[in-house]
């Protein structure tokens, strides 16, 4: 019994010790992860946020761009008919919305579904405007009745998703 006691003394000191080295080893490997991890969502911050920032910027510009006012004051309509520059205008908002469906990778669900909205506002609110207009009537008269649509109605949507995008860069930084 003499001889574990012996045996006992100078293996439990020895455990102890290992068991002590391993937990505090350990705890470093875990802070250098850490560490290092850190260091690589820092660098890719530092790359990623300005291509965030360039996204919010061209999804407001996106929504400016086919604001109804906007779209109408664009466009190209003194020999078109009705019919015409609705499908123009149309064409116009599909491919505005087309050329940034990649930044939706760099802003929020919510955001993007606000940006989304926009756009359908925009496409009911010109085929709204052109119900009970004359396909062959000069375009004037659409262009007419979209601006007086806007000036009644404004449009909200369009202002939200713009609020919502402003939101959302403020919470970033």
């Amino acid at each position: 019994m003499e001889v574990f006691f012996e045996i006992l003394k100078i293996t439990l000191p020895s455990l102890l010790m290992l068991l002590m080295a391993y937990f505090i080893v350990g705890g470093f490997f875990r802070n250098s992860e850490k560490r290092e991890k850190l260091k690589v969502i820092r660098g890719n911050q530092k790359l990623i946020t300005p291509i965030r920032l360039q996204a919010y910027e061209r999804l407001v510009l996106l929504l400016e761009r086919i604001s109804p006012e906007s779209l109408v004051m664009r466009a190209d309509y003194p020999a078109k008919t009705c019919k015409q520059l609705h499908a123009d205008l149309m064409q116009t908002i599909r491919a505005e919305f087309e050329h940034n469906l990649s930044q939706q990778i760099y802003v929020s669900p919510e955001a993007w579904g606000s940006v989304r909205s926009a756009k359908n506002y925009a496409i009911a609110l010109t085929n709204n405007a052109v119900k009970g207009i004359d396909d062959d009537a000069p375009a004037i008269e659409l262009s007419r009745r979209i601006l007086d649509m806007t000036t009644d109605l404004g449009h909200p949507v369009i202002e939200k998703a713009i609020n919502d995008l402003k939101r959302e860069i403020q919470q970033i930084f």
